[in-house]
């Protein structure tokens, strides 16, 4: 279903990029088109995919490789320094041509942070000049094995980190599309806040004028005074210029939100005023439990804390290293190819690395103390942040809350601002009431009218805030997802 809905709204992206359209646009359709259409969300997709090939290599790294290096081929012809059983020096001509190639398949290992390899290698060799011959040596099979014995276990460190990094890049794409949701939401109130401001400018007018008119009619029997009638007249006036400003302020607005969806600059947008909010109250707790199990912050979180003791755990693997490197197998050589693979030998090789600082001065100590210094200073920012991350949602729980009581009651308010400023013309049309209560009933009930939809911008506003905190889908009870797969194939 959300397919067929996304498919609708991009031709409708496309139909207006022919030619400026009509266009009555809902809150819901504003933000599935920025989530879609709009430069932050493409700013946003591109960051995931980065982080997802960044995964990509790590669990490449887990994966066996298969290489092969040769020289095809190789030539020489110079002359080389050579000692003679005498102790003297001579220089002799070396003029050969050679060819190597070998085939390995080597596999890191997770568990001790060694690496195992399995390869076949053949060298050829051609004297040439005088007495050209041909020398061959094969290594059938041989396996080596490499392990630091006191480092530090980078592949380990991976599996713990890695994972959870592309975790936390994940929620981070979906808090990045919630806060273009909120972009929307903005860009699209301002839009309808400028439009209700033209319509009551224009209904203004009309009042204004049809309200002068009956004044001049009451004015030639005496029945209001020549202020009065000036004021009215005056108000008339003002009520022009407002029409002005509103229409330049609805064209800017409407500029605006066409730019941030990506629609064409010529398009008409009509913003439909939306339905009644939902009737919800959050619970702090429940709010803060889905923020900790979904929200980016968390992740990292544990990432930062990981990575720190990854640098302790590195500044000590690093005041001194030993290393084993082992290798078994065959070889033989021959003059004829097929003769190396006959008559095979022993190929065993076993070493043992050291290196360990005698004086360093303090060095290695020293980046051992500045790693935990780091650790435990990373520590306390995670502490500080947590704080504010649990005071952040705690008062937008407490304004979303309270808000959904001013939504009301700014309702309740524009509907009985209306009630008395239509009232309050026909009283004025009798002859019951003066032109300054006229002029009040009219400034409430326009004042009133705006209070309402800011009102409800600040509704959604919070509501999508929490939202974007928690990754959780208040209305539905579901988490917020997205086909990732999907997305890092575009």
């Amino acid at each position: 279903m959300k397919k067929i809905i996304f498919a609708g709204i991009l031709c409708l992206i496309a139909a207006t990029d022919v030619v400026g359209v009509g266009i009555e646009l809902s809150l819901r359709d504003a933000i599935r088109i920025a989530q879609i259409n709009s430069v932050d969300a493409a700013v946003a997709l591109n960051e995931l995919q980065s982080a997802y090939w960044g995964y990509r290599t790590y669990r490449a790294d887990q994966l066996p490789e298969i290489t092969f290096t040769g020289t095809l081929p190789s030539y020489s012809n110079q002359y080389s320094r050579y000692q003679q059983p005498d102790g003297s020096y001579t220089y002799i001509q070396n003029n050969w041509l050679g060819m190597s190639g070998e085939l390995s398949v080597s596999q890191n290992i997770a568990l001790t942070g060694g690496k195992v390899a399995l390869n076949t290698s053949l060298d050829f060799t051609r004297q040439l000049g005088a007495g050209a011959r041909n020398e061959y040596m094969s290594i059938p099979v041989g396996l080596t094995f490499t392990q630091p014995l006191f480092g530090v276990n980078t592949y380990k460190w991976n599996r713990r980190i890695e994972p959870l990094r592309y975790q936390e890049a994940k929620a981070a794409y979906i808090e990045q599309v919630e806060q273009v949701t909120l972009a929307a939401i903005s860009y699209f109130f301002n839009l309808l806040l400028a439009c209700e401001s033209r319509d009551i400018a224009l209904q203004n007018l009309a009042n204004a004028d049809k309200l002068y008119e009956v004044a001049l009619a009451k004015r030639a029997i005496g029945y209001i005074s020549e202020i009065e009638l000036m004021q009215l007249q005056l108000t008339a006036l003002q009520a022009k210029g407002a029409v002005t400003e509103a229409i330049a302020n609805m064209n800017a607005q409407m500029f605006r939100l066409s730019t941030f969806l990506g629609l064409n600059e010529g398009d008409t947008i009509t913003p439909v005023m939306p339905e009644g909010a939902p009737s919800l109250r959050m619970n702090y707790n429940e709010v803060l439990d889905k923020a900790l199990e979904n929200n980016a912050f968390a992740k990292s979180i544990m990432r930062k804390q990981l990575e720190a003791d990854y640098s302790v755990a590195s500044a000590k693997g690093n005041m001194r290293s030993i290393s084993l490197f082992a290798s078994v197998g065959y070889t033989g050589k021959d003059k004829i190819l097929e003769d190396t693979y006959r008559r095979l030998r022993g190929n065993q090789i076993v070493e043992i690395g050291v290196s360990i600082p005698l004086l360093d001065w303090g060095k290695r100590k020293g980046k051992v103390r500045v790693a935990e210094s780091n650790r435990e200073l990373t520590e306390s920012k995670n502490r500080q942040d947590r704080m504010s991350f649990n005071q952040d949602i705690f008062l937008l729980v407490e304004n979303f809350n309270n808000q959904a009581a001013q939504l009301e009651i700014a309702e309740q308010a524009d509907l009985i601002a209306a009630k008395r400023y239509a009232t309050t013309v026909e009283t004025f049309m009798v002859g019951k009431i003066n032109v300054l209560d006229l002029n009040d009933a009219r400034n409430s009930k326009d004042e009133s009218r705006l209070k309402y939809i800011e009102q409800l911008y600040l509704y959604w506003n919070y509501f999508y805030n929490i939202r974007s905190v928690t990754l959780w889908d208040f209305v539905s009870g579901t988490n917020l997802d997205a086909d990732f797969e999907e997305l890092v194939r575009k």
